[in-house]
Protein backbone atom coordinates (compact mmCIF):
# COMPACT_ATOMS: atom_id res chain seq x y z
CA UNK A 1 0.00 0.00 0.00
CA UNK A 2 1.62 3.11 -0.97
CA UNK A 3 1.44 6.36 1.08
CA UNK A 4 -0.17 9.28 -0.26
CA UNK A 5 0.42 12.23 2.10
CA UNK A 6 1.31 15.65 0.40
CA UNK A 7 3.98 15.82 3.11
CA UNK A 8 6.77 14.05 5.70
CA UNK A 9 5.44 13.70 9.06
CA UNK A 10 7.88 13.46 11.81
CA UNK A 11 7.38 11.53 14.92
CA UNK A 12 7.52 14.00 17.97
CA UNK A 13 5.80 14.16 21.44
CA UNK A 14 5.27 17.39 22.75
CA UNK A 15 2.27 18.65 24.86
CA UNK A 16 -0.80 20.18 23.34
CA UNK A 17 -3.93 22.19 24.55
CA UNK A 18 -7.47 22.31 22.43
CA UNK A 19 -9.55 24.66 22.32
CA UNK A 20 -13.09 24.89 20.90
CA UNK A 21 -15.43 27.83 21.28
CA UNK A 22 -18.77 28.79 20.24
CA UNK A 23 -22.03 27.19 21.58
CA UNK A 24 -20.41 24.09 23.38
CA UNK A 25 -16.76 25.32 24.28
CA UNK A 26 -14.46 22.86 25.90
CA UNK A 27 -11.11 22.52 26.93
CA UNK A 28 -8.94 19.59 26.27
CA UNK A 29 -5.53 18.14 26.52
CA UNK A 30 -3.02 15.92 25.39
CA UNK A 31 0.21 15.03 23.61
CA UNK A 32 1.08 14.57 19.86
CA UNK A 33 2.47 11.57 18.10
CA UNK A 34 3.63 13.18 14.82
CA UNK A 35 3.43 16.46 12.96
CA UNK A 36 3.68 17.62 9.09
CA UNK A 37 3.19 20.41 7.38
CA UNK A 38 -0.54 19.82 7.11
CA UNK A 39 -2.01 18.09 9.94
CA UNK A 40 -1.31 16.36 13.42
CA UNK A 41 -1.61 13.07 14.69
CA UNK A 42 -2.32 13.96 18.35
CA UNK A 43 -3.89 11.61 21.84
CA UNK A 44 -6.41 13.39 23.47
CA UNK A 45 -8.75 12.74 27.16
CA UNK A 46 -11.42 14.38 25.39
CA UNK A 47 -13.43 12.87 21.92
CA UNK A 48 -14.07 15.24 19.58
CA UNK A 49 -16.86 14.95 16.30
CA UNK A 50 -15.25 14.59 12.93
CA UNK A 51 -15.59 17.42 10.86
CA UNK A 52 -15.19 19.64 14.23
CA UNK A 53 -13.13 22.83 13.89
CA UNK A 54 -10.88 23.04 16.14
CA UNK A 55 -8.30 25.32 17.81
CA UNK A 56 -4.75 23.60 19.33
CA UNK A 57 -1.93 24.95 21.06
CA UNK A 58 1.25 22.92 21.33
CA UNK A 59 3.73 23.64 23.22
CA UNK A 60 7.33 23.71 21.14
CA UNK A 61 10.83 23.36 22.88
CA UNK A 62 13.38 26.27 23.39
CA UNK A 63 16.79 25.91 21.91
CA UNK A 64 18.41 27.09 25.17
CA UNK A 65 17.97 27.50 28.41
CA UNK A 66 18.02 31.33 27.88
CA UNK A 67 15.57 30.97 25.40
CA UNK A 68 11.71 32.61 26.18
CA UNK A 69 9.33 29.36 25.76
CA UNK A 70 7.32 29.42 22.38
CA UNK A 71 3.95 27.91 21.16
CA UNK A 72 3.09 26.94 17.98
CA UNK A 73 -1.37 28.29 17.87
CA UNK A 74 -2.78 26.11 15.28
CA UNK A 75 -6.38 26.25 13.43
CA UNK A 76 -7.51 22.58 11.84
CA UNK A 77 -10.47 20.33 11.19
CA UNK A 78 -11.06 16.93 13.02
CA UNK A 79 -10.36 14.31 10.38
CA UNK A 80 -10.05 11.07 12.06
CA UNK A 81 -11.24 9.59 15.34
CA UNK A 82 -10.21 6.35 17.10
CA UNK A 83 -9.61 4.93 20.73
CA UNK A 84 -6.03 5.99 21.75
CA UNK A 85 -3.41 3.92 23.27
CA UNK A 86 -4.80 3.98 27.30
CA UNK A 87 -8.15 3.97 28.48
CA UNK A 88 -10.26 7.22 28.05
CA UNK A 89 -7.35 8.50 25.44
CA UNK A 90 -8.36 9.11 21.95
CA UNK A 91 -6.21 9.22 18.57
CA UNK A 92 -7.17 11.81 16.48
CA UNK A 93 -6.25 13.50 13.57
CA UNK A 94 -6.68 16.68 12.40
CA UNK A 95 -5.94 18.97 9.21
CA UNK A 96 -2.93 22.21 10.13
CA UNK A 97 -5.39 24.74 8.11
CA UNK A 98 -3.44 28.00 9.60
CA UNK A 99 -0.30 28.02 12.32
CA UNK A 100 1.38 30.77 13.68
CA UNK A 101 4.51 30.95 16.79
CA UNK A 102 3.93 32.90 19.23
CA UNK A 103 6.49 33.85 21.90
CA UNK A 104 5.35 33.38 25.74
CA UNK A 105 6.57 35.41 28.59
CA UNK A 106 6.45 33.56 32.36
Amino acid sequence: MMDQRKSRRYQIQLPLRVLRRGTAPFFAQGQTCNLSSHGVLFTSDRAMAVGERIEFVIRWPCAGSRDEPMDLYCLGKVLRVTSGPDPGSFSIAATLDRHAFVRLRE
